[in-house]
């Protein structure tokens, strides 16, 4: 199991992620709504997920990294829409999906 500091740390990273997904989303009307909904639903989730992690319930913190991995995923699907050069939006979700993803494996 992590330690709750490098959960936290590995949780700030996601976050900005998430947040600058959210403001290129925002900033950019070509993206589809899809993906804007996505990251959207993924920002929620997200400033929900704050409290679990304070609460150091690791029963909690692993169905909400399960929650916020699946929504990232769906993130990169509906990337999958976008048409053109938009890297900046790829690797905002990339980065916190996979990060997701990471720290979900190391919670199991």
């Amino acid at each position: 199991m992590l330690q709750q500091n490098e959960i936290k740390q590995r949780f700030g990273r996601i976050e900005r992620n998430i947040e600058e997904a959210v403001n290129t989303c925002q900033a950019d009307t070509k993206l589809p709504q899809k993906l804007k909904d996505c990251v959207t639903q993924w920002k929620q989730h997200a400033a929900k997920a704050k409290s679990i992690f304070e609460s150091q319930n690791n029963k909690e913190i692993l169905l909400c990294v399960d929650d916020l991995e699946k929504i990232g995923e769906r993130a990169e699907v509906a990337l999958r829409d976008v048409v053109g050069d938009d890297s900046e939006i790829r690797n905002f979700v990339h980065h916190a999906h996979t990060e997701l993803s990471d720290l979900r494996k190391k919670l199991h």
